[in-house]
């Protein structure tokens, strides 16, 4: 029998932060040695970070990333890496280095590039053409990026046919609500298709707006799930491959039996190397055993609960937002409001209660017991909360501007002036000690343009800008059920802005269980008019929603960044333009 101890060491990049990122590989490099690994990955672009957009345009930052690779070469005795590094050779490729006994034996580069949503590759690199199977002492192995394993043909079947007995794919694919489960079924269907083994090594961590969740996998060749990595945590999972499973395999099952001819593709290329590799003699290791295996072949995956994901991944995001961007604390304005209580919450979580200041600021129009819920709220978080009011600022404001507003009514110019005011507020005070501000709208409201521009927009990081209203209620409430601090009647009363007497958002808004539903097919699933409305949507409130969406672009993209976990968020995601006469 052959067996392959194989691991997936997946951990969170810093862009840009060479050093950072190689010592974090040398370090589960070494871990894995202690473990009688034989076979380690990493995440796609691991050297440079990822996604690391222009620096790639830096001849400069190319040759640095390279340097880095021959560091991590000289740790891999006894051992196989699989790295990802931006590889100069006549153009820049997105490139896998495999790394065998202190030599580099081959390069992979990534041959499909995906150009949608928030993949720009193509701006940056050149499509690999060729695949290699690697031949050593202890596997026989095809290496793929990322979006390789989403495209069905080559690499992949080419990689089986070619006699690999295992695919390695390195990623670095973001997360957005049910991508995890998604993925990894995908992948269930590509190695039972295929009839090969598979390592699917995915990165986790926050990068400006999007996160990377992990949960990375080894399938077997039946679709069997046999080790899988944290949710959105670094971690280094392994299992014991039992090689000869492929061959018995294709030999049973007469459907597979062709992938036992070798192809007539002429970009396959073998690479024989012969390392000093040991092989482990372990077929099992500690809590793994892998004959007795819940998961079947294609049985689906048992999903998490899509609230905790999703809180998570905000937590994560904010987290590494906030640290790789060398702040320590943030700065949140409170109002009481379910938004701004959910976006304190979030904060505490992914930094702790002494890095989050709250700032009440109310108003002549402010109701007690939205200065009550954000004081509760403060108790409950242990947070210290600052109470600046800004009546006197308003009137002073109200004065100076009433001999160039004479003859006029109040409208809505005067409640922006309150917003505008507690956002100066939060930004002297972000300025003053060095906190980042964080803002509370939330996508809903940023889609409607039902926030002030330099006032409650202000700010460093948009938290909630592509969490609905309606998904800002359920993660509340996941978030209570674990310790109840977000006050229960920041859940029950009606949402308002409290700029002017007895405001409520429906004044502005449809019911949010039907905006959020038209922004889901409109914003998200580009739907028109017209399939929006044969749905069972009201045309006059859709067109509505819709005009509204398309007039205040303008302000989106004047937004702070914020965290993505739909499959389509406002920024890099979704790039309309600001003059724009299209409408349906």
């Amino acid at each position: 029998m052959k067996y392959l101890r194989a691991g997936i060491a997946q951990i969170n990049t810093t862009v840009g932060d060479l050093d950072y990122n190689t010592k974090k590989i040398i370090e589960f490099i070494r871990r894995a040695k202690k473990l009688k690994i034989n076979l380690v990955t990493f995440p796609e672009l691991a050297i440079t970070g990822y996604p690391p957009k222009d620096l790639l345009l830096k001849t400069k930052f190319i040759k640095d990333n390279e340097k880095r690779l021959f560091d991590i070469v000289g740790e891999t005795e006894g051992i196989i890496a699989v790295v990802g590094f931006a590889h100069e050779a006549g153009d820049v490729f997105n490139a896998a280095a495999v790394i065998h006994d202190r030599k580099i034996i081959g390069i992979q580069h990534k041959i499909h590039l995906p150009n949608y949503g928030v993949f720009d590759e193509k701006r940056y690199f050149q499509a690999g053409i060729e695949t290699f199977i690697f031949k050593t002492d202890v596997v026989d192995f095809g290496v793929s990026i990322c979006e390789d394993i989403w495209v069905t043909g080559f690499p992949t079947e080419d990689q089986s046919r070619a006699g690999a007995e295992l695919v390695v794919n390195i990623s670095a694919s973001p997360y957005h609500m049910g991508k995890p489960d998604f993925r990894k079924n995908m992948c269930i269907t590509r190695t039972s298709d295929n009839v090969i083994n598979l390592l699917f090594n995915n990165l986790v961590g926050g990068q400006d707006d999007l996160v990377f969740d992990g949960k990375s996998f080894i399938i077997g060749c039946e679709g069997q799930l046999l080790a899988e990595g944290k949710l959105f945590k670094e971690d280094l999972i392994f299992s014991d491959i039992d090689l000869e499973d492929v061959k018995r395999s294709r030999l049973r099952d007469p459907r597979s039996r062709s992938l036992l001819h070798k192809p007539e593709n002429s970009n396959v290329i073998t690479v024989i190397s012969k390392g000093r590799t040991k092989l482990s003699k372990e077929k099992i290791r500690e809590g793994l055993d892998i004959t007795k295996n819940p998961f079947l072949v294609k049985k689906k995956v048992i999903e998490e609960n899509p609230f905790e994901e999703v809180y998570a991944a905000l937590v994560l995001g904010v987290a590494d937002y906030v640290r790789k961007n060398g702040f320590k604390k943030v700065v949140i304005g409170l109002s009481g409001g379910i938004d701004s209580s959910l976006t304190a919450t979030i904060a505490v979580d992914a930094l702790g209660a002494d890095n989050v200041l709250g700032i009440s600021m109310p108003s002549h129009i402010s109701s007690s017991h939205s200065i009550e819920d954000a004081r509760e709220l403060a108790k409950n978080l242990k947070i210290k909360l600052e109470k600046i009011p800004i009546y006197e600022i308003y009137k002073s404001y109200i004065e100076t501007l009433s001999p160039a507003f004479k003859k006029t009514k109040q409208d809505v110019t005067e409640e922006n002036i309150q917003a505008r005011i507690r956002g100066n507020i939060l930004m002297a005070v972000s300025n003053k000690f060095g906190y980042l501000l964080l803002t509370t709208g939330n996508k809903s409201e940023l889609s409607m343009g039902y926030a002030t521009l330099y006032g409650d927009m202000a700010g460093g990081f948009a938290v909630l800008s592509d969490v609905p209203k309606t998904l800002v209620y359920e993660l509340s409430r996941y978030r209570n059920s674990i310790s109840p601090v977000i006050p229960e009647r920041s859940l029950t009363k009606e949402p308002s802005a409290e700029l002017r007497p007895n405001q409520k958002d429906t004044d502005s808004l449809p019911d949010y269980n039907i905006l959020d539903g038209i922004l889901h097919l409109y914003v998200e699933l580009d739907k028109s008019i017209e399939e929006i409305v044969a749905l069972g949507y009201d045309e006059r409130t859709a067109r509505n929603v819709i005009n509204k969406v398309d007039g205040n672009e303008y302000k989106r993209q004047q937004a702070a960044p914020g965290i993505r976990i739909t499959p389509k968020a406002f920024g890099s995601g979704r790039r309309i333009p600001i003059t724009n006469k299209y409408r349906g």
